[in-house]
């Protein structure tokens, strides 16, 4: 027998909207909830009710290996975003594969003390940010800049330098 209470049920077609699958795999205290409701809010705010998302908290090396690998930059990062091909899916009823958003608490943590930040909002921030990038936005012009950080702010409360 199973204990129901710590295994929610995975959205239907009846009840659809986003899912969210959240991998602590570094040891700093994140309240998990609290991301997942934001993810929450980011996907249902961009009418997103249809996607699957994954956020993975890491390590400093861990996301450092990422960094240098499919960004050919050395050192931690705070956050990558890493959009997935949903083609070969082989559930079809299965929600679109969004993609996984990756954060450093250790590189977010350091980066909050820096800017004289809380490193809750921090990693608030960064997952609006993330998340943002897999639903299409960039910064690369001053305009897009203007409009993804207008959104991430709305999402996580949390105002961008």
């Amino acid at each position: 027998m199973t204990d129901e209470s710590s295994h929610p049920p995975s959205p239907t077609p009846a009840t659809a909207g986003p899912v969210i699958l959240v991998d602590d795999r570094q040891s700093l205290p994140v309240d998990i909830e609290q991301l997942r409701r934001l993810a929450l809010v980011c996907l249902t705010g961009e009418d997103r009710l249809d996607a699957e998302l994954s956020v993975s908290l890491v390590t400093d090396e861990e996301i450092a290996g990422l960094h240098e690998r499919f960004m050919g930059e050395p050192g931690p990062t705070d956050v990558l975003s890493f959009g997935l091909d949903d083609e070969d899916r082989r559930d079809p009823s299965a929600p679109p594969l969004l993609g996984d958003v990756v954060i450093a608490p250790e590189t977010a943590a350091r980066n909050a003390r820096e800017n004289g930040s809380d490193p809750a909002g921090e990693l608030q921030l960064l997952l609006a940010h993330g998340i943002l990038h897999l639903l299409g936005y960039d910064h690369e012009s001053d305009a897009d800049r203007a409009d993804m950080w207008a959104r991430q702010e709305r999402y996580s409360g949390v105002r961008t330098p």
